[in-house]
């Protein structure tokens, strides 16, 4: 009903793990569902019920480390199962990542410092799995392709994607897309420089030859720009035209529309927070992830405004249980009950601007086009065919009127344009006035 077409959830397989595995990344039997959650006929039962609805499943795996709790760390099948394996037999400190994943493609880069980042643990309590050998990899690959089979899976988000060995990932992701070419597989990169986000990226033009075989990493440049651009004064060089700047540096990717925009995550404060509570910004934020050219993930909560403004960075608040659904709950977000008018508001905008994306083709393959910022507000086209939308993010507090004279490259003046949101018609003349502040998003045929 909300117009959602996948369902990605943190890892649910078992963490049988004394503290901090909340997050679901400290496995402990990579076959095995946590209980806390259900069982595998449960799994199985969510995975049918949501293709009933046209709704896929990603599945998030892990295949850097385990959780310190995994019943093969009791007795060990090979002396090289997992890094740093000497050590931790003979209980002494073992060495954790750097976490400088620039190494991947520095061509300076020490093989000290490779070793420190793909070797060590991501943590103490996660033991750092060791790729490189050919039957722990081969045991990582069979388990997607199980999970695959089992779950009728749509795609793998696969967590930290540079810190296993990376020609392990690139074997792990050729032999999962041969096997499933209308698969797709998204890497978590959270990089906020392009160059190390489009590196990951299949088709890549890298110096050192490396193919990834992954056709979608994640857009941490372009979400942190996205927050600066409309926390910040306009200016020459600050405000709208970091995100235009932000968006022309899609020169560089193979296949910019495969990559993943979303306005925040699990690991990350809600954008609403991160936008200061700003109702109006936060519209502009999720219009921006919904309309520009990229797949876009909402993170639950995002549509009525969750956030965690007591307590930034606090991962308990970041993750607080989505209101509703539970026996004398005050809130409930799938009826409406007990929401503010502005939670309400903003989940009637996602839910309008989703469903209509949904039919679009211009926003789900259209070419885009897009002006230079000015006067704090930002232009830009997406078209196929004949269906043109026109989005626009103004940042003004009061109203002004646009110029229409600047686009008409774009074939509009004397269109019918249709609002996705209110559903109001306006025919475009030389002028058109935008009320306030927000995002105006305008769909028209135009006939090329």
């Amino acid at each position: 009903e909300m117009g959602f077409t996948a369902i990605w959830s943190c890892p649910l397989l078992i963490n049988d793990m004394p503290r901090q595995s909340y997050h679901g990344y400290a496995i402990t039997d990579f076959y095995q569902v946590d209980p806390r959650f259900g069982t595998l006929q449960e799994y199985q039962e969510l995975s049918n019920k949501a293709s009933q609805r046209d709704i896929k499943l990603i599945m998030d795996q892990v295949a850097n480390h385990c959780g310190i709790n995994h019943w093969w760390m009791a007795d060990l099948p090979f002396s090289d199962w997992v890094n740093y394996q000497d050590e931790f037999n003979q209980q002494k400190e073992l060495s954790t990542s750097s976490h400088r994943r620039t190494v991947n493609q520095d061509p300076y880069a020490s093989e000290y410092d490779e070793a420190q980042m793909s070797e060590g643990w991501f943590v103490p309590s996660m033991p750092d799995l060791n790729q490189r050998n050919p039957f722990l990899a081969n045991y990582i690959t069979q388990n997607s392709l199980w999970w695959i089979e089992t779950l009728n899976l749509g795609g793998i988000r696969q967590d930290t994607y540079p810190y296993p060995d990376k020609e392990f990932m690139s074997n792990w992701a050729k032999h999962i897309m041969t096997e499933y070419p209308n698969f797709n597989i998204v890497g978590e990169e959270w990089s906020y420089n392009p160059l190390l986000v489009g590196y990951w990226q299949q088709g890549a033009k890298n110096k050192d030859g490396y193919e990834s075989h992954l056709k979608t990493t994640m857009d941490f440049p372009l979400q942190q720009t996205i927050v600066h651009a409309l926390n910040e004064d306009e200016s020459w060089g600050s405000g709208l035209i970091k995100i235009y700047e932000g968006l022309a540096n899609d020169f560089y990717y193979p296949n910019p529309e495969s990559i993943l925009i979303f306005p925040d995550n699990h690991d990350m404060d809600r954008i609403f927070t991160q936008l200061n509570g700003d109702i109006n910004k936060a519209k502009m934020a999720i219009a921006l992830v919904l309309t520009l050219p990229r797949i876009p993930q909402i993170y639950y909560g995002t549509e009525i405004l969750m956030q965690n403004s007591d307590k930034r960075g606090d991962h308990g608040l970041i993750r607080t249980d989505f209101p509703g659904g539970w026996e004398g709950d005050e809130v409930d977000a799938f009826t409406g009950k007990g929401l503010t008018t502005d939670q309400a508001e903003m989940q009637d905008f996602v839910k309008k601007l989703l469903n209509y994306r949904k039919a679009s083709l211009a926003l789900q393959k259209g070419k885009t086009v897009h002006f230079v910022p000015e006067n704090g507000v930002y232009v830009y086209f997406r078209q196929h065919q004949d269906e043109l939308v026109m989005c626009i993010v103004n940042k003004n507090e009061t109203s002004v009127e646009l110029d229409l004279s600047r686009f008409k490259e774009m074939d509009i003046m004397g269109q019918t344009f249709k609002n996705i949101i209110t559903g109001n018609e306006v025919v475009f003349g030389e002028k058109l006035l935008l009320p306030k502040e927000g995002p105006y998003l305008l769909a028209s045929n135009v006939t090329n």
